[in-house]
């Protein structure tokens, strides 16, 4: 009989509230078989099971419901924001309508040589390029070599090498470069620091404080790893020159190592989208866009104007950008100027660099709200599109809601059948965000569904990234500078031979513990709806939680063991 009454409780009707009553009444109940006890937890189990019951209904399906409406808003947001730059470069290219064609603009002589008459040489503006390094071996030498190799008047030409390395190998191979170049006749002055007060920033406020430099018009910057053409300063300053109320001439990036891994070939992608698009599309519109921080030329009276360098947030470039958008001056956007550089192979170094890009911006508008809203040079047109769709629509709900509504709120959704997401917000939208990011590089729109799962993955690191800039968090002003291996995109570039091992690496120096855990998430909810059929989410969800995994087993990019 009393095993008869136990199996009524483990198998009758209500089936887990039965084996959570057996289980309670073992625990509390110390071997004795009581029908007073029994009743006992049963009534345990029933408050238990209420509780759950209304904690479910009246706080997670209506937070859950919340978040749904919010993140659906944020999504219209996004896309509607993208359908508008979309809109502006498609209008742009078919209108032909070109900078140079928008814009005054007069070629310089095709070469300057010995025989060219002084007043000829002298309509040649004083240029200054700074090249600003840190710790960079393997492409400390790249931007100089570029930047010594310009077609213009080396009488008119002031560069400086702005070398803050606390590796003092680095320094001296810095150091033999620029005089390599000083006995070639080239006007190239190294200044070194022995502080990184202000990173970046700091180096090119400290450089522009130099008595040499007062004479220079225009000031161009390159990171180490670019490389200008040699008729780049011809090609970008007549902009400059014949506009008097232009600040600011950017180039676009080309990649050298676009081919190297599928990583590099989603980052391109990435980058084609935002020179081709989101640039093209604030330079036609409101004159205005987020200097990239290299390959682009100041006018330098328009740096002074906005106060300089500013090492307040570690986006310095943007941050100038704004100041010198809100005291009237415009921007231009030259896409077929382009300056070969390198990306991240690496996804510890992309990391870092995305931390950056994210948490700078976020921190920026942070700062900079106010003083948007306060500024008299600027239409109000302009600065709803500074606030509206520059910051807020770009830097702070794209990031939030591709991690909030994609990683989090449609797996949870499964476990809540009540909780409804009409199909445009998971299927449609995502697709169309899709389709209007990867048709910027055609030749890679095969690569799309990685892209997509890549992006999500890095939706993640961007997300806390937003989050930590906004609250002003602990990694708030860390700055890692984004590690290069130079044009043959080895990390060992010196000293790589055919012959030589590939360096082993450990399994724990790969594992990025995060990823697997929301991996490990994200499976099982996959795998709950595929077991139930809930919502059919899991076709989406079981490759995301792939993506996740093999990003967290480090199976992503180039991976640089620490013995290297």
């Amino acid at each position: 009989m009393e095993a008869a009454s136990n199996a009524a409780v483990i198998g009758g009707g209500g089936g887990g509230e039965h084996l959570l009553a057996s289980i309670l009444f073992r625990i509390f109940g110390r071997g004795k078989r009581y029908y007073g006890e029994k009743e006992v937890v049963m009534k345990v189990v029933q408050w238990i099971r209420s509780a759950c019951f209304v904690v479910r209904e009246w706080a997670l399906v209506p937070g859950l419901r919340v978040l749904v409406v919010a993140c659906l808003i944020m999504s219209v947001i996004m896309v509607l924001d993208k359908i508008f730059m979309a809109t502006v470069s498609l209008f742009v290219r078919l209108a032909r309508r070109s900078p140079s064609k928008v814009y005054r603009w007069e070629p310089f002589a095709d070469q300057v040589d010995e025989e060219m008459q002084q007043e000829s040489i002298d309509s040649y503006p004083m240029v200054l390029i700074q090249i600003p390094l840190f710790n960079e071996r393997q492409v400390y030498h790249v931007a100089i070599r570029a930047a010594c190799n310009f077609s213009w008047p080396s009488d008119r030409l002031v560069i400086q090498v702005l070398d803050d390395s606390t590796d003092l190998v680095v320094r001296e191979l810095v150091k033999e470069e620029c005089e390599k170049w000083i006995r070639k006749g080239i006007n190239i002055n190294l200044e070194t620091r022995d502080n990184r007060k202000g990173y970046k920033a700091g180096a090119l406020k400290d450089g522009l404080t130099c008595s040499y430099v007062q004479k220079c018009e225009y000031l161009a910057i390159f990171d180490a790893d670019h490389q200008p053409a040699p008729d780049y300063l011809k090609q970008a300053i007549p902009f400059l020159i014949h506009n008097p109320k232009i600040g600011l001439v950017q180039a676009r990036w080309k990649f050298a190592n676009a081919d190297e891994c599928l990583m590099t070939r989603i980052q391109e992608m990435s980058m084609d989208y935002h020179f081709k698009v989101e640039q093209e599309a604030g330079s036609s519109t409101f004159a205005f866009f987020g200097f990239n921080g290299t390959a682009g030329i100041w006018r330098i009276i328009a740096v002074k104007e906005a106060g300089g360098w500013n090492e307040r947030t570690t986006v310095e470039d943007m941050d100038l950008a704004v100041r010198a958008s809100l005291k009237g001056w415009k921007f231009v956007y030259v896409g077929d100027i382009k300056v070969k550089s390198e990306l991240p192979c690496t996804f510890k170094a992309y990391r870092y660099q995305q931390h950056r890009w994210a948490c700078g911006p976020a921190n920026l508008f942070r700062h900079m709200f106010l003083e948007i809203i306060k500024a008299k040079d600027v239409t109000i047109w302009k600065k709803f599109y500074l606030i509206y769709s520059f910051f807020f629509a770009r830097k702070i709900v794209a990031h939030n809601v591709t991690f909030i509504f994609y990683s989090l709120v449609i797996p949870i959704s499964i476990f809540f059948p009540q909780v409804e997401i009409p199909r445009w917000g998971v299927a449609y939208i995502p697709a169309l965000i899709t389709i209007l990011s990867s048709v910027a590089t055609p030749s890679s729109i095969h690569l799309a569904l990685f892209w997509i799962l890549f992006e999500q993955v890095m939706s993640f690191h961007r997300f806390k990234a937003v989050h930590v800039g906004l609250f002003e968090g602990e990694r708030v002003n860390e700055w890692v500078v984004t590690e290069k291996f130079g044009s043959k995109n080895k990390p060992n570039n010196a000293k790589c031979g055919a012959d030589q091992k590939k360096p082993q690496s450990k399994l724990w120096e790969r594992l990025n513990v995060t990823e697997l855990l929301l991996g490990l998430f994200l499976l099982m909810c996959a795998s709950y709806d595929l077991a139930y059929r809930v919502k059919n989410y899991f076709i989406y969800i079981f490759p995301q939680s792939l993506s996740f995994f093999v990003i967290g087993f480090g199976y992503v990019g180039k991976f640089i063991p620490s013995n290297v």
